[in-house]
């Protein structure tokens, strides 16, 4: 059972989406607006957001990255309308986990609340590689005593790399988990590599030609 954060102002919506989590036994708080929606995660923090992101007082694009700051465990499940933010989101870089397009079955989305708490679950507090430390819980690497700062993205390549250290990854593997299946070209990859390797060194993340990328 997870501790569930629904944000979203349409009443219906709120309502059906309530009632499915709950008989998944997850534990439901709601809020209509941005500024309820902080006034329960400064209680506390919840395991997972759903968040739509057209909210009456403002965008919710815009506050994902302070909702990670503020509760880096959190995960967040984005709901946007189709026409309207799906570019938005295949370019979002601000750490949000998934989303689901607008008109959605609730089944789908409980599937979904599924899989991230699954994989939140699955994952071990701090893996390791080497001098490299990846603490998962807190989305942070660390290199000796160095903190490295990652994006969101960033962070998923790594975490990727980490569960797999003696794999090497394709460009359509790579984005296919960290991008989940959006309309991306595969050469944004070599884009993040490339960032990738001017912030924790060239030796610890290598190309095999012809074939992607291993943890060096």
């Amino acid at each position: 059972m997870a501790r569930v954060l629904v944000v979203e102002d349409e009443e219906d919506i709120l309502e059906v989406v309530s009632r499915y989590l709950k008989l998944d036994s997850h534990e439901v708080l709601t809020a209509k607006s941005l500024e309820e929606m902080y006034e329960v995660l400064e209680k506390s923090c919840v395991d997972l957001i759903v968040l739509d992101l057209l909210l009456p007082d403002g965008d919710a694009m815009d506050e994902i990255s302070s909702i990670k700051i503020m509760c880096p465990e959190t995960f967040i499940i984005v709901l946007t309308a189709l026409r309207e933010d799906r570019n938005r989101i295949l370019g979002l870089e601000l750490g949000a986990d998934d989303y689901v397009t607008k008109p959605f079955n609730p089944r789908e989305l409980v599937a979904r609340v599924r899989a991230v708490m699954r994989r939140k679950g699955s994952l071990e507090k701090v893996l390791t590689y080497k001098d490299m430390k990846l603490i998962v819980h807190q989305r942070a690497l660390q290199i000796g005593e160095e903190a490295i700062s990652l994006s969101g993205k960033e962070f998923d390549i790594l975490l990727l790399m980490f569960q797999n250290p003696k794999r090497v990854f394709s460009r359509y593997e790579i984005l296919e988990y960290v991008w989940r299946g959006s309309e991306r070209s595969d050469r944004i990859v070599d884009v993040y590599m490339s960032t990738l390797r001017k912030k924790i060194g060239k030796e610890r993340l290598v190309t095999v030609r012809g074939v992607g990328y291993k943890l060096g």
